[in-house]
């Protein structure tokens, strides 16, 4: 009996601890598909940002994602720049307060701030052509 209680226990406390080693826990998602500045937000190291594209008119849509630091609005680089329906994910390792700059034509967007533990950090293999 007691081997099984301990057997239980353990077992407990591997799917627990599995379970936050590799949870991402969403800061905050914005939707449209019109241009604008989103809504600020607080981000801390590693974060990344997964953004999603769609529309009727690929080729012809447009969809421009930058960084802008917040409150003081300074620029710090474009995330991404589509014609066409994609998707992506840019990991940051800055901490701070951040609002995204959207330009959108005939596309439909997510963007999803996300945050991350060190060892999902780790893992991520990043694309050629980060933030510019």
């Amino acid at each position: 009996m007691m081997k099984q209680l301990l057997s239980l226990v353990t077992l407990i406390m591997l799917c627990c601890f599995a379970s936050i080693a590799t949870s991402k826990e969403l800061i905050r998602e914005f939707k449209g598909t019109e241009s604008k500045t989103t809504a600020q937000f607080e981000a801390k190291a590693p974060w990344i940002l997964d953004w999603h594209a769609s529309g009727d008119y690929p080729g012809s849509m447009v969809l421009q994602v930058s960084l802008i630091s917040s409150p003081d609005g300074k620029y710090l680089g474009k995330i991404t720049k589509t014609n066409w329906v994609s998707n992506g994910v840019r990991l940051f390792d800055q901490s701070g307060t951040f609002r995204l700059q959207v330009k959108s034509s005939l596309a439909n967007w997510t963007l999803r701030v996300e945050q991350l533990n060190q060892l999902e950090a780790e893992t991520y293999t990043p694309k050629p052509g980060a933030i510019e």
